[in-house]
């Protein structure tokens, strides 16, 4: 996992509330209205931006915990965090830790 963009963090936007029922959720940004539904793999993947883990340890949770190979969870995560930042509902960290 020498590849620069596994190491990204994201974080919750500061006006982006999440709420949980039953393994799925919702994200809903206060300031625009804008809300996102989360099935369960989606609301692993926010659990886990809201530890601010990089994206690679987000894809090797995802492998470990459902029937998915390396690759196809990659390209999975990489696109609900696109559209989670595209809907303000995420931003990068620039706290890298």
């Amino acid at each position: 996992m020498n590849d620069p963009s596994l190491q990204r963090r994201f974080r919750a936007a500061d006006s982006a509330i999440f709420r949980e029922l039953d393994g799925e959720a919702i994200v809903l940004h206060l300031d625009t209205g804008i809300y996102f539904g989360l099935d369960p793999v989606g609301t692993l993947i926010w659990r886990s931006l809201a530890r601010r883990e990089s994206v690679g340890h987000i894809v090797g949770s995802v492998v470990g915990g459902y029937d998915v190979d390396e690759a196809q969870a990659r390209v999975d995560v990489e696109r609900l965090i696109d559209q989670l930042v595209a809907k303000g509902l995420v931003v990068a960290d620039d706290d890298e830790r």
